[in-house]
């Protein structure tokens, strides 16, 4: 009850509770997710501003690393914003909300596969939306494979991937996180990190050389 209760109200649009809309495109465009922070602590109308700035993002990492249904993404998804709004006292403002939330996000992933005893085998990719807007380092790497432009074959080869490496790829190429950011997502020494990364790399020129010889 107390979890209906809560995201009721925590996962409300801000528009809709005692914040103007011309507040929140304000908010949205001024002040940074730990100035959010520090004001949901004493406001939780805040809160809102900082669902609709992570919702889609989040959203999105849940379904590109597994193979859950629509209906478990939706619980996931909930369960890392309540799970937030709950431990927000406990934030260290000194480290990035982004690595935060992403950090709860994974945690909460690994959770539910362990809860339901199902093991994530692959991700979901919409190839219409903005699922492949790479950063520039994937540019590169892909240019260098001629997959740039190969949305479902790079969705495909992906799918290969043991989860560790997908993981780590699409945290870096697509959700453009930078390496100190995995860090503190994974909770893994930057040096492991990019070791993983190259791994990954490695592994995905395999599948992808493997698929063309076929």
């Amino acid at each position: 009850m107390l979890k209906e209760i809560s995201l009721v109200y925590v996962l409300t649009p801000c528009n809709t509770l005692n914040i103007s809309c011309m507040d929140q495109l304000l908010e949205n465009s001024i002040m940074t997710d730990n100035e959010l922070v520090s004001l949901s602590l004493t406001n939780p109308d805040y809160f809102g501003i900082l669902v609709d700035r992570y919702e889609k993002k989040i959203s999105r990492y849940i379904k590109r690393i597994t193979n859950v249904s629509y209906e478990d993404q939706e619980d996931i998804l909930q369960d890392v914003f309540l799970k937030t709004y709950i431990n927000l006292h406990g934030f260290n403002k000194n480290l990035s909300f982004n690595s935060w939330i992403y950090r709860i996000a994974h945690n909460e992933i690994i959770d539910w596969s362990r809860r339901e005893k199902t093991k994530i085998k692959y991700g979901k990719f919409d190839y219409e939306d903005d699922v492949f807007n790479w950063t520039q380092d994937a540019h590169h790497f892909l240019h260098k494979l001629d997959l740039r432009d190969q949305q479902k074959e790079i969705g495909t080869i992906l799918n290969k991937l043991d989860i560790k490496y997908r993981e780590v790829l699409i945290l870096k190429f697509i959700e453009g996180q930078s390496y100190r950011e995995i860090s503190d997502i994974l909770k893994k020494p930057e040096g492991t990190i990019a070791t993983l990364i190259n791994r990954a790399k490695k592994s995905f020129k395999y599948h992808y050389e493997t698929t063309i010889e076929q």
